[in-house]
């Protein structure tokens, strides 16, 4: 039995929905994330990297949204989230979710929380206003040049549509020119409809 450790409000909501797109049996388990509880002995002793997602398998405990999406994706073939048969279609949609992990969601770290970039106080604003700057760069290079439409890949609904609808919030989050992102934008109004992101976010 699969158990998904996610925190509201987190990237942990892509794996959520992952697994609600599967149909399959799986324990939720709610991670204070305001309250500190990824930092409590329990939490850690499952992923001491102290973040979510974390997804406890039969085989051990899975760390980091890649892994987590793809592994969901290959166990549950029948929910084709991911193009299996497909090598490069495949990596493709990798390609896609490894710019999400590794670019867009790490720059928001200085807006969230600029102690963790400098020790110089008089330099948060400036750090905020960088990575404002640089997250406005990010999705313009996803709307103008990653996503083919109508999903992220193509034809087909898969893990970087998800992903991609857990980060779009951010561009209203951090007030960024939505006449920019018509895509992105049509995107998640047309994911949103979709009964496992419903059940996720409830």
């Amino acid at each position: 039995m699969l158990k998904l450790f996610h925190g509201p409000g987190s990237c942990s909501l892509a794996p959520l929905i992952a697994l609600h797109e599967t149909g399959a049996y799986f324990d939720l388990v709610v991670i204070d994330l305001k309250a500190g509880t990824q930092r409590d002995p329990e939490y850690l002793a499952i992923n001491p990297k102290g973040r979510v997602p974390a997804l406890a398998t039969e085989h051990g405990v899975l760390t980091e949204n890649p892994a987590i999406l793809t592994y969901i994706a290959m166990r549950f073939p029948d929910a084709n989230l991911a193009p299996l048969a497909d090598p490069f279609a495949f990596a493709r949609m990798q390609s896609f979710n490894a710019f999400i992990a590794s670019t867009l969601q790490p720059g928001f770290g200085p807006i969230i929380r600029p102690e963790f970039y400098s020790d110089d106080e008089a330099s948060f604003a400036a750090l905020k206003r960088q990575a404002l700057m640089n997250a406005a760069k990010n999705f313009d290079m996803i709307e103008q040049q990653l996503f083919k439409g109508p999903y992220v890949t193509g034809a087909q609904y898969t893990l970087a549509d998800l992903n991609l609808f857990v980060f779009s919030e951010a561009i209203a989050r951090l007030k960024l020119d939505a006449s920019k992102y018509p895509q992105i934008l049509g995107h998640r109004e047309r994911i949103s409809s979709r009964s496992a992101v419903k059940a996720a976010l409830r």
